[in-house]
């Protein structure tokens, strides 16, 4: 329970259905200590409180697990250390990875409950072998499938997703029938250790340096201005460059060894293939030769056409497109679909 509608939602639905529910939330980030005393915000504090509330509405038991420490280590350090490398890292799919399929999972299951169940637009079935399966949520606007890929099939076993089937709007009616008083509560669109979206501010404040001054160049190498940070900047990025030129500029590779922003024209920006690392593989047979996929390389994408092919080494895939895809970003997930079913994903590398 993050606080949010629809955690709130799957578990007054699951109430409702007559299932014994425990309310967990997971304590990540003290925004008090994070952010100077003008800029604090106790979102975090109303986040908890919101869950607790919900789960005082539904008579359900409520416990706050603190994960501050290992949010630190595999979400918030992992961010850093991306960034510092050139990489756009997704904080989401991690904590999804590590801290709530993992720890909280792990966590859960040592309470003697059947499944964790979160408020993801995503559906669980069972093949005819009663084997589990990760499939698109029904609401395409807001299918989270792209975040649980790294979700293994053991961990799939134990997990439920109530609102699957459902629409946004769908769940927000039901908040207003189970009676919580969150129905109506804005989503986040921040990183949630970031809530003031000022990536600089946070860089410097971590010591990183991903926060430190360097040349923008031409793909011929010409200086033509100087960026603030490569943490300020994504590949794709054509806007906040602070140069000018006669045709529009685009930011077409992040050289961190050099600390480098590269910048071209929109056609530098296309690709057919990539590489990815730390594959999670779930379709049903392994992967051991070429094979036809859909594949997504950013949230907001629809999935394309392609191909991936085993490497050598472990969790090492290489995709080919049938298409050139704008904006491959290192650092991103790669997720991979046959129809609406997740047959897995990596990390763009």
């Amino acid at each position: 329970m993050s606080g949010g509608v629809d955690s709130a939602t799957a578990a007054a639905w699951l109430v409702d259905q007559g299932h014994e529910v425990v309310g967990l939330t997971m304590q990540l980030w003290d925004h008090g200590e994070a952010l100077p005393a003008s800029s604090r915000t106790c979102c975090a504090t109303e986040d908890l409180y919101d869950a607790r509330q919900v789960a005082q509405r539904l008579d359900i038991p409520f416990y706050v697990i603190n994960l501050e420490e290992a949010f630190r280590k595999a979400v918030v350090d992992d961010f850093l250390t991306s960034y510092a490398a050139g990489q756009t890292p997704n904080p989401c799919v991690r904590c999804n990875q590590r801290l709530k399929f993992e720890t909280l999972l792990d966590k859960a299951l040592s309470l003697d409950v059947n499944y964790l169940a979160t408020g993801h637009y995503a559906i669980r079935r069972e093949d005819d072998h009663g084997h589990p399966q990760l499939y698109r949520g029904l609401d395409r606007f807001k299918d989270q499938s792209y975040f649980l890929f790294a979700t293994t099939l053991a961990q799939l076993r134990h997990i439920a997703f109530p609102l699957g089937e459902m629409t946004k709007d769908e769940t927000r009616r039901l908040a207003k029938r189970f009676d919580l008083h969150i129905s109506d509560k804005r989503e986040s669109q921040d990183v949630c250790f970031v809530p003031d979206g000022d990536y600089q501010a946070f860089f410097i404040r971590e010591g990183s340096s991903a926060a430190i001054p360097g040349p923008i160049v031409d793909l011929q190498g010409k200086i033509l201005g100087e960026h603030k940070g490569l943490g300020n900047h994504t590949i794709g990025q054509r806007r906040g460059l602070g140069i000018s030129s006669s045709h529009p500029l685009y930011v077409v590779e992040i050289r961190s060894q050099d600390n480098l922003l590269v910048v071209g024209p929109e056609s530098a920006l296309y690709g057919d293939s990539l590489t990815l690392k730390d594959l999670n593989w779930l379709g049903k047979q392994d992967l051991i030769a070429a094979r036809e996929i859909q594949a997504k390389i950013r949230y907001a994408a629809d999935p394309v056409s392609a191909v991936i092919k085993p490497l050598s080494g472990v969790g090492a895939a290489h995709v080919q497109f049938k298409t050139p895809q704008k904006s491959i970003t290192p650092g991103q997930a790669c997720v991979l679909y046959e129809n609406d079913r997740v047959l897995g994903g990596g990390w763009i590398c």
